[in-house]
């Protein structure tokens, strides 16, 4: 297929789920399964709403990847999307975000959503003025939560620092293990020690591992979640939509579906159906 061809299928989809008048469905897509914190929080923000998810399990973690690569992953997970006729693109990757928004903006005819816009708005409400931001390496090299937070209010002080292992402590489902606490320890008492008075989950997986990083912060630091945000985000960019009462959920993997299998039933409380393997 040449590249005018993918272009064409970007903007030109053909769904391959029957429709039957039901309303379009909303695509998201992650690296892995750290985007079903944004899919369980849209779910619960849209009840009525189809979903299809795409995890790129394959090619997990994003954060370590060059930002034209991440660009060139985002447009191939949109690309297989848009063949399902979807109606919205939420970016669920804080990665893909920072390094591809623009450019799927300028790809698609749909709105396209991403993770750090909302939960930069979010940790700018809640601050008193120091912001501490985990996200993985290639987002903070971005600093792509810095420019948005200073967007907003430039007094506010942001402190981003990089939480690697925390992406595959989420996928192996290690998130409440004594492993998880003690890299939490390691990769938070900085921030601790600096004085932030908010911190910003600036990866998809880590609300994964909330429990564990609430008990090394306490509750004197707010967290923002920007699955949570995310999804307030996109229930106010669909407006009023009829909805259906039986929802479809779809769920396609690029690799190692029965571990996306187990830990997504695990998370979301329910079993997974209509997961599929697929190849970008």
């Amino acid at each position: 297929m040449t590249r005018s061809e993918r272009n064409s299928s970007i903007l030109n989809p053909q769904s391959s789920i029957p429709s039957h008048g039901r309303p379009r469905p909303i695509g998201i897509f992650d690296s892995g399964v750290g985007g079903l914190t944004v899919f369980r929080e849209v779910s619960r923000a849209l009840p009525r709403q189809p979903l299809v998810y795409l995890g790129d399990c394959a090619r997990v973690p994003y954060g370590t990847k060059s930002p034209s690569t991440v660009v060139r992953y985002s447009l191939e997970a949109a690309r297989h999307l848009m063949t399902y006729d979807i109606s919205m693109l939420v970016v669920a990757c804080n990665t893909a975000t920072a390094a591809a928004l623009p450019k799927l903006k300028e790809t698609l005819s749909i709105p396209v959503i991403g993770v750090v816009e909302p939960g930069a708005r979010a940790a700018v409400d809640r601050t008193s003025g120091v912001v501490g931001v985990i996200a993985t390496e290639g987002t903070v090299k971005s600093k792509a939560y810095t420019n948005a937070i200073k967007a907003l209010d430039p007094d506010v002080e942001v402190i981003e620092s990089a939480a690697p292992l925390f992406v595959p402590l989420a996928e192996e489902g290690w998130a409440n293990t004594h492993v998880a606490r003690e890299v939490a320890e390691i990769y938070l008492e900085p921030l601790i020690d600096h004085g932030i008075d908010t911190l910003v989950l600036g990866c998809t997986h880590y609300p994964i591992l909330r429990g564990t990083i609430e008990q090394v912060v306490g509750n004197a630091v707010h967290i923002v979640d920007s699955a949570e945000t995310t999804a307030h985000t996109v229930r106010e960019a669909l407006g009023v939509t009829r909805g259906v009462d039986d929802p479809e959920y779809h769920f396609f993997v690029t690799d190692a579906e029965e571990r996306f299998r187990r830990i997504a039933g695990e998370f979301l409380e329910h079993e997974i159906e209509n997961l599929e393997l697929v190849a970008l």
